[in-house]
């Protein structure tokens, strides 16, 4: 992470535009010059895309999809791990994710490109993100941040209200806001909540879903505003996929998760020579061996009900409605 640092640090002074991708655990950061990029590594921001030559214009190709969650009892063994730290106070809010298998003929380079999300990252044929979460974006000496926390089925009437009123998700979504606002203050003054509890509505092959986001912002002190790697560092992970307080919660869910989140959950985002743009790792599909396995989860607090959080992860595990309008049916696999 020290030789990252300094490299985002050396290009970010001399304006050079670069891409960078830094993984959950912080121990695989990727920096890459934009002149230097290979053609199998593609992204889209709101502030600057690469793209593929190719364009998947053919919508009468046939698609298929299917995901087959982990069983409920191994989420719930998960869930109770977390709960049994919830309950101690060791955390106040814990994101909890899980590897889904899925099987599907949609392609990378495919999935990014029909995907109407804000920011999308192919690296490779190793993984793909679909991401509506922007994690930070600098703009002179401001810098943003927009925490998402709370989800629901926007075909639930009057779903908009349902969820900005909600008890659990209300209280966990605070809870990201508090942590995002102090995680900014160590690199801004001035730090502010613009805009609290808004709406964004995603389409998706199960049928649309609304997530609750929140804008902070403030002034980049002095002493960051020249060294990009350094304000980054002091930012990860993002308080929105680990919960609070951080460095405790980050144990807690290496110890229910069991394994590395490797880049999901990280963030990746580019710096154009003037202005940087961000996003949280989130909506992914990766590649291990012969197997593609989608990436989801959401926070759990001690009101978190194990049912419906096993059924939000899965309702988070779908395509871009671009690729596909087939129905998907939750078949389920154990281990």
């Amino acid at each position: 992470m020290k030789t990252f640092i300094n490299t985002a640090n050396i290009l970010y002074q001399k304006g050079v535009p670069f891409l960078f991708i830094v993984d959950f655990e912080l121990q695989k950061p990727i920096i890459l010059p934009l002149s230097d990029l290979s053609e199998d590594i593609e992204f889209v921001t709101p502030l600057l895309s690469k793209r593929s030559k190719t364009r998947f214009d053919n919508t009468d190709r046939e698609h298929f999809f299917e995901r087959f969650p982990i069983d409920q009892k191994i989420y719930e063994s998960q869930f109770d791990i977390v709960m049994h730290h919830l309950q101690r106070g060791d955390s106040f809010l814990t994101n909890l994710t899980c590897k889904t298998p899925i099987i599907t003929n949609a392609e990378f380079t495919e999935i990014l490109d029909r995907s109407n999300a804000p920011y999308g990252l192919k690296y490779r044929d190793e993984f793909v993100v679909f991401s509506p979460e922007s994690f930070i974006k600098i703009e002179g000496d401001k810098i943003s941040t927009f925490p998402m926390k709370g989800t629901i089925d926007a075909n639930i009437p009057n779903a908009a209200e349902l969820l900005h009123n909600d008890p659990k998700e209300s209280a966990e979504h605070a809870t990201v806001v508090d942590l995002l606002r102090n995680d900014l203050s160590i690199v801004a003054r001035k730090v502010s909540v613009d805009r609290y509890k808004y709406m964004d509505r995603i389409e998706t092959t199960g049928g649309p879903l609304l997530q609750m986001s929140s804008h902070i912002s403030g002034q980049i002190k002095t002493e960051y505003r020249d060294r990009f790697g350094d304000l980054l560092a002091a930012l990860l992970p993002a308080g929105s996929i680990c919960g609070a307080p951080k460095k405790k919660t980050v144990e807690i869910i290496g110890a229910a998760e069991g394994k590395d989140r490797g880049y999901y959950t990280g963030v990746f985002g580019v710096f154009d020579g003037t202005s940087v743009d961000s996003a949280v790792m989130i909506r992914y599909i990766e590649q291990d061996g012969g197997q593609k396995y989608y990436r989801s989860g959401g926070g759990i607090t001690f009101q978190s009900d194990m049912q419906t959080e096993y059924h939000e992860m899965i309702e988070k595990v779908y395509l871009p409605q671009a690729i596909t309008k087939s129905n998907q049916k939750p078949n389920r696999i154990t281990g």
